[in-house]
């Protein structure tokens, strides 16, 4: 008696089904043109000379550097230490686990300002490091690195963490099994198996390192990282001297966010390979 009125329900669910996906089309586009537009604004904005400019600047030049540097540190570093805990925290279960992994998820909401101010007390002048090494980590590279992998971290611990998730531990029980050592089943089972997805949270990683400006500048105004860069001469003079440094800036991420989208094919390929 149910099958007449669910048939007719099911039939006027499909006529009205486009009507519904035209609403979501209409709503979803207003959030891409909300991120599109300032990008592709500035980018029309910005004539080839004052690109030619900036590739021509000095101080433009080092500051990318510097800030390419110390992301790439903060993210080698953090790797010898978050992939492990990542691995920890897929594989094992003990009295704590859910705190351990919100403490790691904090750098994303503590506002990066305050971090900067957190850290001080642990690097800066007046800390316990400061006191042995006369100043800290305040104002130098090291010191930037610091607050580029603060924020950032997370993403490496994150993605590791639901890289080893998803290695079947079926393999790694073989293999032990079969008599290999906890080290040689990580080395040569676990690892293999997820490095793609913890190529990606490197990248994030990086990406995020590079991008960031509330903690560095807390730690280190000078030198001065391609984020910090951008706000003084928008400060000093205004929007047409900051625009190419900041184009130059959106470039950079632009393509990083291209190699962390090949990383993401990489992975549903194998993904789909596995299947």
């Amino acid at each position: 008696m149910l099958v007449a009125p669910l048939a007719r329900q099911s039939a006027h669910d499909r006529r009205r089904l486009p009507w519904f996906e035209l609403v979501l089309i209409l709503l979803g586009s207003v959030v891409v043109l909300f991120i599109v537009a300032p990008l592709i604004r500035i980018l029309l904005a910005t004539s080839f000379g004052e690109l030619g400019g900036a590739a021509r600047d000095e101080q433009l030049i080092e500051s990318i550097k510097l800030t390419l540097v110390c992301a790439a540190t903060a993210t080698l570093v953090c790797t010898v230490t978050g992939v492990p805990l990542g691995y920890l925290l897929a594989r094992k279960r003990f009295p704590g686990r859910a705190a351990l992994m919100a403490i790691v998820d904090l750098p994303i909401v503590i506002p990066h300002s305050a971090a900067g101010i957190a850290l001080l007390t642990v690097i800066g002048r007046q800390s316990l490091l400061g006191s042995v090494t006369d100043g800290g980590l305040v104002g130098t590279a090291a010191g930037i690195s610091v607050a580029m992998a603060f924020v950032s971290v997370p993403f490496l611990v994150n993605a590791s963490h639901s890289a080893f998730a998803a290695v079947p531990s079926r393999l790694e029980r073989a293999a032990r099994t079969l008599g290999a050592s906890p080290w040689r089943v990580f080395r040569t089972v676990s690892l293999p198996l997820a490095w793609r997805d913890i190529l990606g949270g490197m990248v994030m990683m990086w990406g995020r390192g590079i991008s960031e400006f509330g903690a560095v500048i807390i730690i280190a105004y000078h030198p001065m990282t391609t984020p910090i860069l951008v706000f003084e001469r928008f400060g000093d003079y205004g929007l047409a001297a900051s625009r190419s440094a900041a184009v130059v800036l959106i470039l950079i991420c632009v393509a990083i966010f291209i190699v962390l989208r090949i990383v993401a094919g990489w992975r549903g390929v194998r993904r789909r390979e596995d299947a």
